[in-house]
C-alpha cells in the first residue's frame, strides 16, 4: 500500500459515518486489518481515543445500521 493510500484509510476510519464495510469493499482491509493499519501509524494515545470513539458505533458497523449506503452524495 502506498501512502495515499494509507492516509486514506486512516481518514475513512476516523469518519463517524464511514462504515468498516466500505473500507473493505473499496481496500480490502477487513476490520481487524484496518484496526492494525491504524495501531501501526498512529500514536498510542490518538489509537487509545480512536478506539474508543468507534467501540460499537452504529455508524462503523453496517451491521447496527439501516443504511446500505457508503459514502455521502457530496463525494467523488
Amino acid at each position: 500500500m502506498d501512502i495515499k493510500e494509507i492516509d486514506r484509510i486512516i481518514e475513512m476510519c476516523w469518519e463517524d459515518r464511514t462504515p468498516f464495510e466500505a473500507i473493505e469493499f473499496q481496500f480490502g482491509l477487513k476490520e481487524k486489518d484496518a484496526i492494525k493499519l491504524m495501531r501501526q501509524h498512529l500514536k498510542e494515545k490518538s489509537f487509545k481515543i480512536w478506539r474508543e470513539r468507534v467501540s460499537g458505533r452504529k455508524t462503523k458497523h453496517r451491521s447496527l445500521k439501516s443504511s446500505d449506503r457508503f459514502k455521502s452524495i457530496h463525494k467523488k
